[in-house]
């Protein structure tokens, strides 16, 4: 069962200005504290997302990382076998091989 974060609107109680509370997904939203009776509200709370961080994870997970180092001129940093470290806006074929991270 998930659990929501409330904050007390105006006067807290024994559960604190901010408190969590278990409830069904099909619940609706808590308006007053269960034990106080002062009015409550929903807090949006923070998620957890695991982002890769090296441009050898993302090379791992199929992504392709260009960095710009001069007008119209690009380097891969995670090129791969075959691939060109620089990549040249006006020349196709220093652009990455994506057949080998796209798949079906």
């Amino acid at each position: 069962m998930p659990i929501y974060e409330y904050e007390h609107l105006k006067n807290y109680c024994a559960l604190g200005k901010i408190f969590d509370h278990s409830q069904s997904i099909k619940e609706a939203p808590l308006t007053c504290c269960p034990k106080c009776g002062e009015p409550i509200r929903k807090l949006i709370s923070l998620t957890n997302i695991n982002t890769p961080k090296t441009n050898s994870e993302l090379r791992d997970l199929g992504f392709t990382k260009l960095v710009r180092r001069d007008k119209g001129v690009y380097e891969n940093v995670t090129a791969r076998d075959g691939d060109s470290k620089m990549v040249h806006h006006d020349k196709p074929e220093t652009m990455p091989n994506l057949k080998k991270t796209i798949r079906d």
